[in-house]
């Protein structure tokens, strides 16, 4: 694979780069955003702020650090303007949501298949260099993750026909990374696609595992629900191991390949439960509600690929990422206005 950027220092890679990120107020966007302003970059960000939120790259605008424009790359000739004078594409927009909302909401993620496509072409037409996709766990097939008593980790090359990706969601970031492939093929555009397994940390809300586990610890919820079995397998990983994967493959990959960066820890949801009633302080009985959306009931990546072709490993834990995301959490939230949209975002974006 031809790299993009010859690497020295981090500096000379990423100094006065001019960088796209799309979705880059959202939890992930917004720390991605954070470390390439630190590297040097010139980044600029499109949000609509469905999902993401303003403060989370306030203090960057207001610094002068980042510039902003909120508005939704699906309307005409919002992301034709924001291609202009790019240099590098940082594609994490995309309609989205919790397990609750993967399963129960199908038309909203539908609407990424139009709005990646208009992203890869204007990128094209726009003649930025490269294009770096939030890919996802879930294009792997539903059919190889319906055993929990199995040492499964999911390998790059099994993403293949026949395709069975998870929900609409899955199908749609599928086609995302066939057609970024394509376009390096038959047109030259640098790209690479990130496949995140299931992503916590600071900033993130609470229709997403670990902060829906926290937010019950945090309103002191009892008894404690915990959605399906509790036996399902994850490999949660932690933002900033994400977010330094992601600007790895943005240096080292070229030729539209898909990487895996999540960890290899497997951890059943309920002990992840019972991790954060033990962090809060919270002596609550559990009650399982396998009534409720519990996705593929064992997902964990091998990450052996990253390791290979980025030098990548995540360097946190999740015994200490949980405490750092729970003491975020507790630190900046207040109990009743957790309590009260609580429920909604469970299965809302």
């Amino acid at each position: 694979m031809r790299a993009l950027f010859t690497r020295t220092t981090e500096d000379a890679i990423w100094n006065h780069k001019k960088v796209l990120i799309t979705g880059g107020a959202s939890f992930i966007g917004s720390h991605l955003a954070d470390a390439l302003i630190a590297r040097g970059a010139q980044v600029h960000v499109v949000d609509d702020l469905t999902s993401g939120r303003l403060g989370n790259i306030e203090d960057h605008i207001k610094a002068g650090r980042l510039t902003f424009v909120e508005a939704d790359l699906r309307e005409p000739g919002v992301t034709r303007a924001a291609m202009k004078g790019i240099d590098v594409v940082f594609h994490l927009a995309a309609d989205h949501g919790g397990r609750g909302y993967v399963d129960l909401h199908q038309a909203g993620p539908a609407s990424n298949l139009f709005l990646d496509g208009v992203v890869f072409w204007e990128a094209l037409k726009a003649g930025v260099q490269k294009v770096v996709y939030a890919s996802s766990g879930c294009v792997y097939p539903n059919y190889m993750q319906t055993d929990a008593t199995k040492e499964l980790y999911l390998r790059e090359e099994d993403v293949k026909p026949p395709h069975d990706a998870d929900n609409m969601y899955g199908w749609a970031k599928l086609m995302a990374e066939l057609t970024l492939e394509a376009y390096h093929k038959e047109h030259g555009l640098g790209a690479a696609s990130c496949r995140y397994f299931t992503v916590y940390g600071p900033r993130g809300i609470e229709n997403h595992a670990v902060i829906a586990m926290i937010a019950r610890a945090f309103v002191r919820q009892d008894p404690f629900d915990v959605w399906g079995t509790g036996q399902q397998i994850r490999n949660w990983t932690y933002v900033d191991d994400i977010v330094s994967g992601t600007i790895l493959a943005a240096e080292k990959i070229n030729d539209g390949a898909a990487v895996n960066l999540g960890t290899m820890e497997r951890i059943r949801v309920i002990d992840a439960a019972r991790l954060v009633l033990e962090y809060a302080g919270h002596k609550a009985q559990i009650r399982l509600r396998p009534d409720m959306p519990m996705g593929p009931v064992n997902r964990v990546a091998d990450n052996k690929l990253a390791k290979q072709l980025l030098g990548w490993e995540p360097k946190t834990p999740f015994r200490e990422g949980l405490r750092k995301t729970l003491d975020w959490y507790f630190s900046t939230h207040q109990r009743d206005d957790v309590g009260d949209v609580l429920e909604k975002m469970l299965t809302a974006r």
